[in-house]
């Protein structure tokens, strides 16, 4: 975690604004401001320090609530007056106990695009712990892997055939399923995306990403 402060254009009151991101799910968390101090901190503890404006101090994230953030990078914008903090957090970000600080303003039952994944991965996860009776998910896990492994099976095929047929709504649907049967599965071989992620970046030093040999 490498970032030069002296090159930072910190404001009149010797301030840069800093927007926390969940570095997994890319969801901003909430924006706060930085002080020198309070940069050098964040740097050193690998944890979330800021300095409260109506305070006039210090304050480290999750010190009262225990709701801290882990700090796994630090990016400059081009003009250096700004500041991009990517963390792992430990719980909500907002006072209020919201995930993040900006869901006030997301429509009733909106979910974007890039989070539907994340999502997605969580509520399999919980139908796996929590049951419920007529849930597709719970009954899969209730089958066991032999299962979902036909399905993943089944899933490829309708792929394959949907593709062959150029036809882009059927192929969209099916690669829909079989990503969701393919995250069931992850979920009971104990195979995170983050597994997936990290094999992909160990590929895209190559030219190319290529499937293992």
């Amino acid at each position: 975690m490498t970032i030069q402060i002296e090159s930072i254009s910190f404001d009149e009151k010797g301030l840069i604004p800093a927007i926390v991101q969940d570095d997994k799910t890319g969801k901003v968390l909430m924006l706060a401001y930085m002080n020198k101090e309070a940069l050098e901190k964040t740097i050193e503890t690998k944890e979330t320090w800021f300095f409260s404006r109506s305070r006039q101090e210090l304050w480290n994230k999750g010190a009262t609530s225990g709701n801290g953030q882990t700090v796994n990078s630090l990016s400059l914008d081009c003009d250096s007056d700004a500041i991009l903090v990517q963390v792992t957090p430990m719980g909500p970000a907002c006072h209020t106990g919201e995930e993040t600080c900006f869901d006030n303003k997301k429509s009733e039952g909106e979910t974007s695009n890039r989070a539907i994944i994340q999502e997605l991965i969580v509520e399999i996860k919980n139908r796996r712990s929590n049951p419920i009776e007529g849930s597709y998910t719970s009954y899969l896990f209730r089958e066991g892997i032999d299962k979902v492994l036909k399905k993943v099976g089944e899933e490829s095929s309708e792929v394959i055939i949907g593709a062959k047929n150029e036809d882009k709504e059927e192929l969209t649907s099916e690669l829909a399923d079989l990503t969701y049967h393919t995250l069931v599965l992850m979920e009971i071989a104990g195979v995170s995306i983050e597994d997936v992620k990290k094999e992909l970046v160990k590929r895209s030093s190559k030219s190319e990403v290529v499937p293992g040999e």
